[in-house]
């Protein structure tokens, strides 16, 4: 053997910031071999990791092994320990001069370094933190890929459709929900109007102050039904407050009522559930309304 030929050992050592599992993961895929091959670098002293090479294609081996994670280091021929040879020769991205090396995230090229000069990295923490992302991911089928950008889920996804609450002013309501909760609110009404009578015969001081707290809380009722069909057409609750405006307040709940909601979800939340049969009915009672005023203009004057 030649005194120009040198041979690439391994002892196990790693670079700082990198996991034992991260850096095995690593060199099983720039080894092209299975994760069980390559336990056997660690735990047994020097290991060959290539040998006959000359002293370039020896630095360039180290460059890889130490973008994976592992500190390598080169030695003068002679033969020692099993070998674990690279399938293939490294591929040519990774090829570069004795003093020089590519950044994983940005491909910036530049000298050695342990931060990249272009975007600013620490190159063995990104390394780590990819790694770790990638195996967090649920991606073990997959081949890691060491130098590919990092993938990471940013977030929760997205529920399909919100949850139907109606004492609050949270969340979203379609036009026949919202006529279906206000019929439900006007029959609510004409109970407490009931109530409050038969009480207020009894007693004029707790009929007032029962008479006083219905309207509270059916006003109450009655904004955050309105906030609510305000946020499926994207809008603030804030806009209840043109209710007191005179003329735009006469118009408001028409264009609640008309207008459709926004298809998917907004920034107030996703669409509601489709409407069951009880709200289509419920909806369905207001055009009770002008079929009974019609009767109504018919029959008093006869009957009068």
């Amino acid at each position: 053997m030649s005194t120009d030929q040198y041979r690439v050992v391994f002892d196990g050592s790693l670079v700082p910031g990198m996991s034992l599992d991260s850096v095995k993961s690593n060199l099983a895929i720039l080894f092209n071999c299975d994760v069980s091959k390559v336990e056997r670098l660690f735990g047994h002293g020097l290991v060959d990791i290539k040998r006959g090479l000359s002293a370039p294609d020896a630095d360039r081996y180290l460059q890889a092994l130490q973008r994976a994670g592992a500190l390598a280091h080169k030695e003068p021929e002679a033969p020692k320990g099993f070998s674990l040879s690279i399938a293939e020769d490294i591929p040519a991205q990774t090829s570069v001069a004795e003093d020089q090396m590519d950044c994983p995230k940005c491909l910036h090229t530049q000298g050695t370094a342990p931060v990249c000069r272009s975007c600013g990295i620490v190159i063995e923490k990104y390394l780590a933190r990819q790694t770790q992302q990638n195996q967090t991911s649920g991606q073990s089928n997959s081949p890691l890929q060491p130098y590919a950008p990092p993938q990471a889920i940013v977030g929760e996804p997205a529920a399909e459709q919100s949850e139907l609450r109606v004492f609050t002013t949270e969340g979203r309501i379609g036009r026949l929900r919202y006529l279906a909760w206000s019929m439900a609110w006007m029959l609510a009404a004409l109970g407490l109007v009931i109530v409050i009578s038969t009480v207020f015969a009894a007693s004029a001081v707790f009929g007032s102050i029962l008479a006083a707290a219905a309207v509270v809380g059916l006003l109450l009722v009655s904004v955050q039904i309105g906030v609510q069909r305000l946020h499926d057409l994207g809008w603030s609750g804030w806009f209840m407050l043109l209710y007191l405006v005179p003329v735009v307040g006469n118009v408001l709940p028409l264009v609640i009522m008309l207008l459709p909601g926004n298809e998917g979800a907004n920034r107030f939340g996703p669409p509601q559930p489709p409407n069951s049969r009880a709200v289509k009915i419920l909806a369905a009672l207001w055009l009770l309304f002008p079929v009974v005023g019609f009767m109504s203009a018919l029959v008093l004057p006869t009957y009068r």
